[in-house]
This record gives C-alpha cells, structure tokens and sequence, in this order.
C-alpha cells in the first residue's frame, strides 16, 4: 500500500478531523437554515399589502400635515409666532408626496440569489477555512508530539516525500470536503432562492462568474490549510500554528493599524492582511484616505488607492511560499530524534 493512501486514511480515521467535519457540516446547516426562516417570498399577495400600507402611511401624512397647516393659520389668527414651531409659511412647502411613501420600505427582506450569493460564498470559504486550519495543522502537529514522525521516517527515510505526502493527503482531503460541501452550500441557496427568494437574473455570465468566486474560495482555503501544516511542522506542535495564527492577527489587525495611523501612513489598511483577502474576495478593494479631503472648500474628493486580486495572490502567495519552504527546508535539515 502506498504512503499517500495510508496516510489519507489516518487522516480520516482520526477523531478529531471526524469531529470538526461533523462540526462543520452542523454549522453550515444551521446558517442555511436559520437564513431560510428570515426571507420570504414576495407573492402578488405580499406586495399589495405593501402598497395598501405604503398608500394608508401617505394619506395619514396628509391628514397630519394638513392638520398641521390649520393649527399654524389659526396661531397666527391669534397673533402668535409660529415660524419657530411650524416653519415659514407655515410649513406649505412640506406637503406628503406619494413618491415619499415606497411599497418596497413595507416588504419583507427577499434573498435575491444573483445579488447576494457572492457574501455566503466568503461565509462558506471562512467556515472550511478553520476547519483546514485545524485539520492541517494537528494532522502533523500530533504526528511530531506522539513521536510518530520518528517512527514514519525509520521505515521511510525520505524525509521530503514524508512530509510532502502528508501534505498532498491533506490537502486532497481538504478539497474533497470544500467541493462536496460547496456543491451542497449552493444546492441549499438555490432552494432559498427558489421557494423562499429570487433566482432572477441568473445567466451563464452570471454562473461563471459565481464558478469563478468559488475557485477563488477553494484557493483560499488549500492555502489556509497548507500554511497551518507547514507552521506547526516548524514548530512540531499543534500548538505553534494556533499561536502563530493569533500572533499574526493581533500584530496584522491591531498593531499594524494602530502603528500606521500614529504615523499617520496614508492608506495603512494596504499593511493589513484583511484586505488582500477582501480583494481577493471581491475581485478589488477600494481604499479611501478620508485625510486628503480640504473640507475648507466645502467638498471632499478624497484619494483613493486600488487593491486587485492580483495583488492579493502576490502577497498571500508569497507569505504561504515563504512559510512552507521553511518547513521542508527545516524538514531536511532538523535533528529527528
């Protein structure tokens, strides 16, 4: 039998991977479900009750202003000041208009599919994204604490291919569960769609580009996976990866943030790890330096500075390279005892 299927195999049969997948799947379902309950479809029914709504809230408007415009002219019958509490003119010019009162402010919420699907996307990738995290990184960390990397390389010395296929296992498992999952996850908002929302809209250009969003997703999280083997094969614990982790996001979204705005950097969210992955999300990212407006001439027409998902697979790419050299390098190198 070879080294990769046994080692896929031990993945599989470990109970902490089976119990973060059923986590995982509960958690999914749970989010799917809950959203389920709070979109609603809108029948002909729905929205005539929102314009019956809408029309009784403009009439009550009128009813009130015109009220309101009889109390002033009798005020001012008894020679008293009224521009303070009514307006000038008595506050004429205020007339209701029925363009005021949209039927769409008295609808329900509606899940439109073609609009919003692109968000539960990250929802999904951030779920399965831990959960490789955590798969990852106690898969090889367990692997050097119980000492069974040692034993593994008495009977493989290869040290590289090893840890190489413990990678490739991991990974090939990673992606296994995000494409069943992901296929379930969008099965499960097209029904939404379906029965409690909308799928209007939905083209082939449409689905390409919702393909293409959940390709970026998958990347992202072999990625996530991939560093969290290599950081706690560096460190050979488990432990090293999750200190890692918080370590980089404490430094990244606090520090980092903090440093830059007592410099006061122009753009510092560019030094922020967040937003390479909302640009790599989103396509782009769009930063606003607020700072560059002269609110002295009445307006702002502040700067702007653009991050694409180029630039976002530059620098996460290069950081995930980074970190996983580092771990074959020290594979090969290290004192194995």
């Amino acid at each position: 039998m070879s080294l990769y299927v046994t080692e896929l195999r031990r993945l599989a049969k470990r109970r902490l991977t089976r119990l973060l997948l059923v986590l995982l799947v509960l958690g999914l379902a749970g989010i799917a479900t809950a959203f389920s309950f709070s979109s609603h479809k809108l029948s002909p029914t729905v929205v005539a009750e929102a314009q019956a709504k809408s029309d009784a809230d403009y009439r009550q408007a009128v009813k009130d202003w015109e009220k309101s415009v009889a109390d002033c002219d009798a005020a001012v019958a008894r020679g008293e000041k009224t521009e303070d509490r009514y307006g000038p003119d008595c506050g004429r010019q205020w007339q209701p208009q029925p363009e005021m009162f949209d039927p769409k402010w008295n609808l329900p919420y509606q899940f439109d599919f073609r609009g919003e699907f692109g968000n539960f996307i990250a929802v999904f990738a951030g779920a399965v994204a831990l959960f490789a995290f955590l798969v990852g990184a106690s898969f090889v960390g367990a692997e050097w604490s119980s000492g069974g990397m040692m034993n593994l390389l008495l009977w493989r010395p290869k040290r590289l291919a090893v840890l190489g296929t413990k990678l490739a296992a991991v990974l090939t498992a990673v992606l296994g569960v995000s494409v069943v999952l992901g296929a379930l996850w969008t099965l499960a908002f097209w029904l939404i769609g379906t029965y409690r929302g909308s799928t209007a809209k939905m083209t082939s250009g449409v689905w390409q580009s919702t393909a293409i969003s959940g390709v970026r997703a998958l990347a992202l999280v072999l990625a996530v996976g991939a560093v969290a083997f290599a950081l706690a094969s560096l460190g050979r614990h488990t432990a090293m990866a999750l200190g890692a982790a918080v370590g980089v996001g404490v430094i990244s979204e606090v520090g980092i943030r903090i440093a830059v705005a007592m410099a006061g950097v122009r753009f510092g969210d560019r030094y922020v790890l967040s937003t390479y992955a909302l640009a790599w999300f989103q396509k782009q990212w769009k930063l606003i330096d607020y700072r560059s407006c002269d609110f002295a001439q009445g307006q702002c027409n502040p700067k702007e500075m653009l991050i694409t998902w180029q630039d976002s697979a530059l620098v996460l790419g290069l950081g995930g390279a980074l970190v996983l050299i580092a771990a074959f390098w020290t594979m090969r190198r290290r004192d194995i005892t």
